[in-house]
């Protein structure tokens, strides 16, 4: 039975961890960004070698608003966009979270299962005017686990370079994630060994999970 994480109020300036810190060091640069995207993948990046519960992020979050300032409230305004689940709204509750929203597009899917062992899943998404796409590499033979991913904003060269591998077949949205959902989940399982960019954008595809299920 997991254990119940209840947001509380802490001292000013609550003792971080290790871990805690690091994040709150590698955000420094947050109040300087303005691409929502590339804010997502600051944060996500600063937590790659950690493995966050709820309990993490409600240190974290305490933190931040135990001590107002510039970088606490960017770095709010991101978790209250990019986390999941009760931690999303309690950095929601502090802030309103960065803009603009984010929108899930069409997804595909490049079938290597049968000679290679593995498939590439392509999802697109967009903050209003501006395209990027997500690429995960899913591994077949160690029971559907992501080996690869990365994000880019040239969807049309990434669909041109992975039709090299294979026709590319469009799936619908729902089910891509569903997909990589249970992805997810196996990795998260397992101590299988994943490129560093799996763990790096690890936040970014939990968000578009969520958002693609409702």
């Amino acid at each position: 039975m997991s254990r119940k994480v209840t947001v509380v109020h802490r001292p000013q300036g609550t003792r971080l961890t290790p871990a805690q810190r690091a994040v709150v060091r590698r955000c420094r640069d947050l109040p300087d960004l303005v691409d929502p995207l590339e804010l997502e993948l600051v944060v996500s990046g600063a937590v790659a070698d950690a493995r966050p519960d709820e309990e993490f992020w409600a240190g974290l979050i305490e933190h931040a608003v135990s001590l107002p300032s510039r970088h606490n409230h960017a770095l709010l305004r991101v978790l209250a966009a990019l986390l999941t689940g009760r931690p999303r709204e309690w950095a929601a509750n502090a802030v309103p979270p960065v803009g603009p929203a984010l929108e899930v597009g069409d997804a595909w899917v490049c079938d290597r299962s049968i000679d290679a062992g593995y498939l590439i899943l392509t999802c697109a998404y967009r903050f209003a005017r501006d395209a990027h796409a997500m690429v995960f590499l899913i591994d077949e033979l160690a029971g559907g686990v992501v080996r690869q991913a990365f994000a880019t904003r040239d969807v049309d060269t990434a669909h041109r370079r992975l039709a090299r591998h294979a026709p590319l077949t469009l799936i619908a949205a729902d089910a891509a994630h569903w997909l990589l959902a249970k992805s997810y989940d196996r990795l998260d399982r397992s101590a299988v060994d994943v490129a560093v960019d799996v763990r790096r954008t690890r936040l970014l595809a939990r968000r578009r999970i969520a958002l693609a299920f409702g």
